[in-house]
């Protein structure tokens, strides 16, 4: 059952160059059981635009490998309507990990908001360049 906030990532690699660097951050984020993944693929787009998508599940023992250690569900809950919107943004000539997860770190809290009815208005990452921008003005105004 999934009560925690749910969000997903599209993370380009240009050149189709994924070299799995991120994986252990990703592991450890999942052993500490701040989030579960829900579901995770890859997408390519070759040099003319043409797009392939696999599951990890079905991917190849190269592209798996990297991920043996990492525990999640890994279902099919992206649609090919997901997988096209997201090849869309996606460059020609790179590869994307579109990863679906659920913050379990926030389950409880999300429980208790619905628990007093709340409802949630606006929930929006900000950009880390954003707030590296915000920090030097604060830091040059000091």
């Amino acid at each position: 059952m999934i009560t925690g906030p749910v969000e997903y990532i599209l993370i380009a690699f240009p050149g189709n160059r994924f070299s799995g660097q991120i994986v252990p951050a990703l592991r450890e984020l999942v052993d500490s059981n701040t989030i579960r993944i829900l579901d995770l693929l890859f997408i390519k787009k070759d040099a003319e635009g043409n797009v392939l998508s696999v599951e990890l599940s079905d991917a190849g023992a190269d592209e798996a490998a990297p991920f043996d250690a990492v525990e999640g569900e890994y279902g099919d809950l992206l649609s090919l309507e997901d997988i096209q919107l997201a090849a869309a943004d996606l460059p020609n000539n790179s590869s994307a990990g579109l990863l679906v997860w659920e913050n379990v770190w926030a389950a409880r809290f999300a429980d208790a908001v619905r628990a007093a009815s709340g409802q949630v208005i606006a929930n929006e990452r900000i950009p880390h360049a954003v707030v590296e921008a915000a920090e030097r003005a604060l830091q040059a105004g000091a």
